[in-house]
């Protein structure tokens, strides 16, 4: 990777740290969300290896972590070379929109030139050169005026992930292999999947952006100009101590909850603003305990077991063990079985079931039982 790469001087990672990957309850809750786990047993929590990732590219002053005031002692345990101004602290959850949105607005402020990179704080991600060296065309995209994302080469007919539909090649130094977004299209069923695979032309939507942070909010102003003159309000505050809590109290509750997908992504692509970048690299967005069980067992056919003291005896079984409690958990001849065991929760199901977990967490909440949440 050339340091001289175009645009990298001027580049910032953000690292969204939210959500409570409601899917991997009762592992993940909102105290302890999904980034904040090692979910690989690589013993490093996902939060940790995504900044490990960026900080080769820009360089620790220049990474910024935008996560619930909730989390801030331990996203700061775990990222001790975190600056006090590189962490943004939401009031409370207003979707990816305002996340990214009011990093680039602060960002922008800081340096008008920025590029900025988001870049989900719970994926997982192989070859960190080969992820590198797509960010470096990305930014160069960027800094040629696109909003840039990087889809993932599809390596399986996966029903789970949206999809990105590539257009034409785009001619953009330093971006050797940028092209246009088509159109994206949201998670397909099985038959699509596979037509997608076999027709080839489409990536999956890793739901990273890099863009000049200017060209960002003004494509924001486009489809939803309350929003980028909201967050434009509490970047003006931001860096102020004593006008930054009056400005969150008075803006925060108004802010529109959007992905940013719909408010900046589609219509980008739509107007033929939106560069892609394909990555070779490995990707998870560690999305249900199958996909953790994937990781773990690298391809492997026996049993998947996460856990620091896991007491797992197994006979002709196969699936994933998770285990906190300390309990001996015994498993006899059961397939793609799910066992998570906490010290106030019991999770069981299988592989083919796991994304229904949310279901569990809605009729949790709906019974009112919030403290297992």
């Amino acid at each position: 990777m050339a340091n001289g790469a175009r645009g990298l001087d001027r580049f910032r990672a953000v690292i969204p740290a939210g959500g409570i990957g409601s899917r991997l309850w009762p592992l993940s809750r909102a105290d302890a969300p999904k980034f904040l786990h090692d979910l690989t047993g690589s013993g490093e929590t996902l939060l940790r290896g995504t900044w490990e990732r960026l900080e080769p590219l820009c360089g620790a002053d220049r990474i910024m972590v935008v996560t619930g005031r909730a989390h801030r002692d331990a996203v700061e345990r775990q990222l001790p070379e975190l600056t006090d101004p590189n962490i943004v602290l939401e009031a409370e959850p207003r979707d990816s929109s305002v996340a990214i949105g009011l990093a680039a607005a602060i960002l922008r402020r800081r340096d008008p030139e920025a590029i900025i990179g988001s870049f989900a704080a719970d994926h997982v991600i192989g070859d960190a050169d080969a992820f590198r060296s797509t960010v470096v065309q990305a930014v160069a995209a960027a800094d040629a005026g696109y909003i840039a994302t990087i889809g993932i080469r599809p390596t399986e007919p996966a029903v789970g992930f949206g999809y990105i539909r590539v257009g034409d090649a785009l001619a953009v130094e330093g971006a050797p292999d940028a092209a246009l977004v088509e159109r994206f299209v949201e998670k397909p069923d099985r038959e699509t999947a596979e037509r997608y695979l076999a027709e080839g032309g489409y990536l999956w939507n890793a739901g990273m952006f890099i863009a000049r942070a200017d060209v960002l909010l003004d494509q924001l102003a486009a489809d939803r100009p309350q929003l980028r003159a909201d967050l434009e309000e509490l970047a003006e505050a931001w860096d102020d101590p004593a006008l930054r809590g009056p400005a969150v109290d008075r803006v925060w509750p108004r802010l529109e909850k959007v992905a940013i997908d719909y408010s900046v992504a589609e219509p980008a692509a739509a107007a033929g603003r939106l560069a892609v970048i394909p990555g070779s690299f490995a990707w998870d967005d560690v999305g249900d305990f199958a996909s953790i069980a994937k990781l773990i067992s690298q391809g492997r056919t026996d049993l998947a077991i996460l856990g620091e003291n896991a007491r797992v005896l197994a006979d002709a079984s196969t699936g994933i063990v998770v285990s906190q409690s300390g309990r001996i958990i015994s498993l006899v001849g059961v397939k793609d079985i799910v066992v998570v065991d906490t010290p106030d929760a019991l999770l069981v199901t299988t592989s083919a079931d796991a994304q229904r977990v949310k279901s569990v967490v809605d009729a949790l909440k709906l019974s009112g039982r919030t403290e297992v949440l």
